[in-house]
């Protein structure tokens, strides 16, 4: 019998299939000599700032297209998932709809036979929208199809189970599958039986209907707006670099304005100003930076006019000390004459030695004074000489009578010829020797050797050393190691003299403590 067969379609999930993708102080033995103009210095050519290959500017550049990059991937990349979803949804849609609507208009003899099953196959295949479909058909053992192949390696078992999981409400379902990297739509239709009677009940026949489509096409149509998205991009990029070089230019030129005044500032130039322009925090921090340069310039000129006060008290002083002082040794020295032959009374003569050393001592701190004026006017130079550095050494202490080896050992090397200035030398070892045999221990070694091209002299003690707090300020001036300590053998002042004569020769002093103990004094000089 026949009877009319109309399937009922209930629409599927879509389940794609698709594969991944100490200070101490002594006395100088030789007094100040005249005032020449100042030596002429070396000048250091000033460094601009070195340029960064990954300056802000680049930094700038680079998160501007940064930022435009991820603008562009994120809006091709939601464009993209939308095109290709309504793409592909409406091909779908468009294909279920037509292939039920084949389906619900077949009437079909139960059970069919292969022959009859093969016409309506190839029939519905023809009229496949949006394209032609494969149709499969299966009842039972029969395996039917609109091609040479009964059956499709496409349709997954997922499909077929889904297809014929509800004997009692069968329902259509479809599929999207990439096999071999092609993609395909597949759907199954099961056909129904529908009896005349009043429930008008549907019943499975057991005939279901497979239709295969390739969405090869579609999928190019996506390709093609990936495409064009991405060749979007790199104009939308290109373009992006305008602004951004506008941006970091606008931005960078203040910072290297500021560079370059910060720059000038520490060469001295503190009259550098920054012109401000504008109200954004660029410009408050021009005028923040111009406020703090006018404030530091008329701090450092009020200093700079302070010290240059001081300096000019102290010289003055110095000077105006001397006339009186040259009278007052001269007395003193006729008073020590008298004490010492006995033609004063014992109190009279103790006062008159006390005054002849404490006389003695303003002397050589006046002369100290007038020396270190001279260094901070710049107005000391050198007379050099060539001249035997072991020679130098040798008077220096024969002169101070420092030639008892008890209290003085010598290790001299011989043939050393160096151009400096003798007397400025004699002050530096007079100063090492006397401040090591005042504060230190005897015996005081004294060496000489080359180094180089430079000559070195040593002067160690056999003393408790040098303080670790104290050895960064031994040639500090007026530096005292006890801060209770108010009066001393020296001046205060003759290693801060000692640094500087060494300074001007081109050399270096240090100080510093020997394992064995006592403390050392290495000069370096140039030969």
């Amino acid at each position: 019998m026949e009877a009319g067969v109309k399937p009922r379609v209930k629409s599927g999930a879509e389940t794609p299939a698709v594969g991944p993708g100490q200070e101490v102080g002594h006395r100088p033995a030789a007094g100040p000599g005249p005032e020449p103009e100042p030596a002429p210095r070396r000048r250091r050519r000033a460094r601009g700032p070195r340029p960064r290959p990954f300056g802000l500017r680049t930094r700038l550049v680079l998160a501007f297209l940064l930022v435009a990059a991820v603008g562009c991937g994120t809006t091709a990349a939601l464009t993209y998932r939308a095109a290709r979803n309504a793409i592909l949804e409406q091909t779908q849609n468009t294909a279920v709809s037509a292939f039920r609507e084949q389906i619900q208009g077949l009437n079909t003899a139960l059970p069919p036979s292969g022959e009859s099953l093969r016409d309506q196959v190839l029939r519905i295949a023809r009229q496949g929208k949006p394209r032609t479909w494969r149709v499969y058909a299966e009842y039972g053992s029969v395996r039917v199809s609109s091609t040479d192949r009964p059956t499709s390696s496409v349709i997954t078992p997922e499909l077929r189970a889904r297809a014929q999981e509800n004997a009692e409400s069968p329902h259509g379902s479809f599929q999207r599958v990439v096999k071999n990297g092609t993609p395909y739509l597949t759907m199954a239709v099961p056909a129904l039986f529908h009896a005349l009677s009043a429930d008008d009940t549907a019943r499975p026949t057991g005939l279901v209907f497979y239709a295969v489509m390739e969405l090869d096409e579609e999928e190019a149509n996506v390709e093609a707006m990936v495409a064009a998205a991405r060749d979007g991009a790199l104009p939308a990029l290109a373009v992006a670099l305008i602004p951004a070089l506008i941006a970091s230019r606008g931005v960078l030129r203040p910072v290297r304005e500021l560079g370059i005044a910060a720059h000038n500032m520490g060469r001295g130039r503190l009259d550098t100003r920054i012109q401000a322009k504008g109200s954004d925090e660029l410009s408050d921090l021009a005028r923040t930076f111009n406020e703090s340069a006018a404030e530091l310039e008329r701090s450092v000129a009020e200093l700079r006019r302070a010290e240059a006060r001081a300096r000019r008290f102290a010289s003055d002083v110095s000077h105006e000390l001397r006339t009186p002082l040259a009278g007052m040794l001269a007395v003193t020295e006729v008073l020590d004459e008298d004490a010492d032959s006995g033609t004063l009374d014992s109190d009279t003569a103790r006062a008159v030695r006390l005054i002849s050393a404490e006389t003695g001592r303003l002397a050589v701190l006046v002369e100290d004074l007038m020396e270190i004026s001279r260094f901070d006017a710049r107005a000391a130079e050198l007379h050099t000489d060539e001249v035997d550095a072991a020679d130098c050494v040798r008077k220096t202490l024969q002169n101070r009578h420092w030639t008892d080896p008890a209290s003085v050992v010598l290790y001299l090397a011989p043939g050393i010829r160096a151009r400096l200035d003798p007397r400025r030398f004699d002050v530096v070892v007079a100063n090492l020797v006397g401040n090591a045999l005042r504060h230190g221990g005897a015996p005081v070694t004294v060496r000489v050797y080359a180094e180089g091209d430079h000559f070195v002299t040593e002067v160690a003690d056999r003393g408790p050393g040098i303080h670790p707090d104290v050895l960064p300020h031994v040639f500090d001036r007026f530096y005292k190691a006890d801060q209770a300590r108010t009066r001393s053998a020296g001046s205060g002042l003759g290693l801060a003299i000692t640094l500087e004569n060494v300074r001007l020769h081109g050399g270096t002093v240090e100080a510093a403590n020997h394992p064995d103990g006592g403390a050392v004094f290495t000069v370096r000089m140039p030969l």
